[in-house]
């Protein structure tokens, strides 16, 4: 899973400096000088490989992050520093900053809280809390969604506080999400919409992102697609581009050639394309000009010993090891007939098998997905817990899971026969 980390961060770092050179261009002019590699000088007159505000603050919630946990006010701290002394920049010098962000930062500076800082108003829905909120897929996965969302939104009101821009960070950080258990993007788009949609069942609040909430917005044509500052136009062009491509690559210029806000469309579709993609899916002439390469990796790679997604499962690994029994319990109903036994299980195990549910991890496409791999359900599932791969294990787990409703001692067995030990140890694996 840090090879998904790494990917989408660095997919998102790159997104962004192919942009930097062309932001503020139209389409039309891109159309006739597209981006085909990285370039120097243009817009901000900026070496070849260097990144923006985009990468800037969200380099710095990571770090956040991995030093301090969750602390609001030291990740208004960095953001500060980054304003005011280039901290956490490609050069040593911030030169782009959005209205919104600074006026957020500006009140931090004054002493306001960190989370009434963001600014409210209709006007406020620009794409600055959009465009560094990735690392949080990366430390909620694992979480019940609604917790998940309330850090989502917490960390977008240090800026933006309008609940546009808070539904636009849901969207994106739950797709990340999805893409991290393994999923196609198509598969991963789906999961996002149900989960959205769960989520916020009042039409109103949908509103704004009906076209990627509908499930067809990989269908509208290029002239649809708006690719300009404001939070639900960024969000639908990225996700158009991450749809209707098929490598990193391809992915990135068609976001970077739509023009106009081109370094946060390119940042945002990156990132979802690195970690479906992973780090070696970007072209490497393109890596090798990136401004403090390693530096950014190094980041990544201290970040994820904070991210453990499967933790709250793995913690049952001793449980497991220990193989308790079950009992089998018949009861009689009031008019005498007997009923068919059926086993007692005790607490751990019970909210065990409730974790995966409460977590997002269950499959419930399992059949289709354990199919895709070559193997059945009912049918030697266990042999292939060995070298499966995230997707197939969270699959093979939701099957004995489910299974228990047609099969009375399932989990038993599963216990007593170390499937359940086997699976909470693949996953383990993979999270490394």
């Amino acid at each position: 899973m840090q090879n998904q980390e790494i990917g989408g961060i660095l997919g998102f770092v790159v997104g962004d400096a192919l942009g930097v050179p062309v932001e503020f261009q139209s389409r039309e002019e891109l159309r006739a000088d597209p981006v085909v590699s990285m370039r120097s000088g243009g817009s901000h007159g900026q070496a070849k490989g260097t990144w923006s505000d985009d990468s800037s603050m969200t380099l710095c919630l990571m770090e956040s992050l991995t030093n301090n946990n969750l602390d609001f006010n030291d990740v208004c701290v960095r953001f500060l520093n980054w304003a005011e002394n280039g901290y956490m920049t490609a050069h040593g010098e911030m030169f782009d900053i959005g209205r919104t962000t600074l006026t957020a930062i500006r009140k931090f500076a004054c002493g306001k809280p960190p989370l009434e800082c963001g600014e409210s108003g209709e006007y406020d829905n620009g794409n600055g809390s959009l465009m560094r909120i990735l690392p949080l897929a990366f430390y909620t996965l694992g979480i019940k969604p609604q917790e998940r969302f309330e850090i989502v939104h917490n960390v977008s009101r240090l800026t933006h506080s309008h609940q546009r821009s808070l539904i636009a960070c849901d969207i994106y950080v739950q797709l990340a999400c999805e893409l991290l258990k393994g999923y196609s993007k198509e598969k991963a788009y789906r999961r996002m919409i149900d989960e959205i949609k769960s989520f916020y069942q009042e039409e109103t609040q949908r509103t704004p992102f009906q076209r990627i909430l509908g499930g067809t917005i990989m269908e509208l044509s290029e002239p649809q697609i708006l690719s300009s500052g404001y939070v639900v136009d960024t969000l639908e062009a990225a996700i158009w581009c991450f749809l209707t491509t098929d490598t990193y690559a391809d992915c990135v210029l068609k976001a970077v050639n739509l023009g106009d806000d081109t370094d946060t469309v390119g940042a945002v579709a990156g990132g979802l394309a690195g970690i479906l993609y992973g780090g070696d899916s970007i072209p490497k002439e393109w890596l090798s000009c990136i401004a403090k390469k390693d530096d950014i990796i190094s980041i990544c790679q201290s970040f994820s010993d904070v991210c453990k997604p499967f933790a709250p499962l793995y913690e049952y690994i001793p449980y497991m090891e220990s193989k308790p029994g079950y009992q089998w319990i018949t009861d009689r109903q009031d008019n005498g007939v007997m009923i068919m036994p059926y086993p007692c299980y005790d607490e751990p195990l019970i909210a065990f098998t409730s974790l995966p549910q409460e977590l997002g991890f269950m499959d419930y496409s399992y059949h289709q997905t354990i199919e895709k791999y070559g193997f059945s359900v009912g049918h030697g599932l266990e042999n292939a817990i060995k070298t499966a791969n995230i997707e197939l294990t969270l699959a093979i787990l939701t099957a004995y899971i489910r299974g228990e409703r047609f099969c009375d001692g399932l989990w038993g067995r599963c216990v007593n026969e170390g499937i359940f030990h086997a699976l909470l140890c693949r996953l383990k694996e993979l999270e490394m």
